[in-house]
This record gives C-alpha cells, structure tokens and sequence, in this order.
C-alpha cells in the first residue's frame, strides 16, 4: 500500500471549478475552532463523537493528507440534498447541519457543480424527484470535460455512470443522483485528458463505487492535482469508475469527529446517514 493510516478519532471504521470568488474552506470543529485536525469539544454530555464510529478516516497517499469516508450499504442510506422545500439551495453545509440529527449522520459533503444561485447544473434527483434533467451541452470548465458521469442509485444500490452510458441505460428514475465531471476513472483507466500529476491544484473530492456496491467518498486536505486523486481511486481503492465532485469549495461535515467544513457557498450535498440499527 503506498498510504497509511492516521488517526483522527479513538474509534476508526474500518461540481467545476467554481468562477466565482470565495473563501477558502477552512476544517473547523463544530464548537467553531479552526484546526486540521478536528476533536471533539469539551463538555459534560457525552458528544456524539465520544458515542459513534466514524465513516471516515484520514490517509496519506503520496504526501498528500487525504480523506476517505465509506459508505456501505448494509450499514447507510445515501440520499441528495439541495434545500428546504421552497428556500432553495442551503449553500453550506453549516446551514445544512442544523436541520439535522448529528447522530443519524455518518457524514455530508457537497456533491455536484451549480449556478450561481447554487442550482445544479446537472441531472439531480431527490427523493425520487427531478429536479434538473440530464445536461449532455458542450462548454468549457471541468463539467464539461467529457466524459463527465453521474452518481446515483436506489436503496442499496449505487453506481456511477458516465453520462452517455447512465442516458443509452438507465431508464428508471432513482432515488437519488447528481451530474458532475469530468469522470476521474472510467473502467478502470483514469479520464483521458487528465495526465498523472498536472500542474493545477486545488482542495478537491470525488466518489467511486466498488465492485462490492460500497461507495468511497474522498476530499483532500490540501491542495492534490486531478491526476493524483483519480490514482488513488484507480490504485488504492480499486474502483472502475469515480467521479469528481468539485473543487476549492470542497467541505466535509463528519459528526463523529466534529469536523463541520465551511467556506465559500456550496450548492448539492450528498447526505450518508446511518440506518436505525447503527445509532439505536
């Protein structure tokens, strides 16, 4: 293996880049502390990170501080989130959190590129709904880096498609999906115009699904070129396809280490609870 692992709680388990202007997401803990690092707050309650285990886990690959969450089917419910119905968009994933039971969270992170109102740009289901059809234009900025993919699935079941695939071959409406590019890794062999290690870096995530139906969620936690992220899916997670979620604005909200990421305004957030019998 070229990473290990390195501990962030007691107990481990195991949409483009954006053109607007915007603060840099800073990793904050939920009592509001900057740190890289984040820990549970002190109190006299227990917290809900000294009571759940989390589904992430903080790696190194190739001196780069990654973050890998993993949602596994018979353990979460994965499920799309934009806004409270009729306020649109959250736009953060603080804003987020605070409609939200911490303990029924695994972890949320923001999933998909947006306007400049935070509207997807993409296919984007919700609770069965269509929110926005699927977008197969032409254009500039990483959306548009062909082939870019979609991440959806219904009940226990997730996948990742690219675009042309998920329109020739899904007929169905899921339950949940998002439309974002390029695709990192398409079966098996990294997006074709994205070279090994290229010049440009920025805070970064994406997701890729396992042949087992598990699917990785990683973010990094400093800046990591394409090419580097997409080899960790290929090569350290053995995934066929992944797809990158976005970049600079890229945050992470994981109850069980009272990490709570905020900076500039987000728009999709991808929602990985756990099922009943895991916080019962």
């Amino acid at each position: 293996m070229k990473y290990f692992s390195v501990a962030i709680t007691l107990l481990l388990l195991s949409a483009c880049e954006p053109p607007q202007a915007g603060e840099p997401v800073t990793r904050t803990r939920i009592d509001g502390q900057a740190g890289a690092t984040p820990t549970a707050a002190a109190s006299d309650a227990p917290s809900v990170a000294s009571q759940v285990e989390s589904a992430c886990r903080s790696i190194i690959f190739e001196n780069t501080s990654l973050t890998h969450c993993l949602a596994v089917p018979s353990r979460h419910r994965v499920a799309m989130v934009l806004g409270p119905d009729g306020q649109g968009p959250f736009r953060s994933l603080t804003a987020f959190s605070a409609t939200r039971d911490p303990a029924t969270v695994a972890f949320a992170m923001n999933a998909g590129m947006y306007d400049d109102e935070g509207q997807p740009i993409g296919y984007f289901v919700s609770g069965s709904e269509r929110l926005k059809t699927l977008n197969t234009a032409d254009g500039e900025g990483n959306f548009h880096m062909k082939p870019n993919g979609v991440f959806f699935g219904t009940g226990d079941k997730w996948e990742i498609r690219t675009t042309d695939d998920f329109l020739a071959n899904v007929a169905d409406r899921p339950e949940f999906g998002t439309q974002s590019g390029p695709m990192l890794v398409v079966g098996g062999k990294l997006h074709p115009e994205i070279t090994q290690d290229g010049p440009s870096r920025a805070i970064r995530n994406g997701v890729g699904v396992d042949d087992r139906g598990r699917a990785h969620f990683v973010i990094s936690n400093a800046p990591i070129s394409f090419g580097k992220l997409a080899r960790f899916f290929r090569d350290e997670l053995s995934v066929k396809n992944a797809l990158y979620l976005d970049g600079s604005v890229s945050g992470l909200w994981n109850p069980a280490t009272d990490r709570l990421d905020t900076g500039a305004p987000i728009g999709p957030i991808v929602l990985v609870e756990r099922k009943v019998a895991d916080h019962e």
